[in-house]
């Protein structure tokens, strides 16, 4: 099931500092984030859905990229975040 209108604007408001700014980055990965553990979920339950595990992989691949942009802009940021959504690093 994909994310709600609703969640997304809740998303965008806590991360994006707007419920209208969804282009930030800290917004971005979150939403991936919670995409990232939805999926992750499905694919507890229904272990031979392989599309679903190559989408899995490229987001959890897109999120690294937008994380490592951000470590090297602003390292503090980073790392609140990285707190905020209870991601390993």
């Amino acid at each position: 099931m994909p994310l709600s209108k609703e969640r997304k604007q809740e998303l965008f408001s806590e991360f994006g500092g707007a419920a209208n700014n969804t282009g930030s980055i800290e917004a971005q990965v979150a939403m991936l984030t919670e995409r990232i553990n939805h999926i992750s979920e499905h694919l507890k339950i229904n272990k031979k859905d392989h599309s679903s595990r190559m989408s899995l992989l490229k987001m959890v691949g897109r999120r690294r990229k937008f994380l490592k942009y951000l470590a090297q802009k602003d390292i503090t940021l980073y790392r609140s975040l990285i707190q905020k959504l209870n991601l390993r690093k």
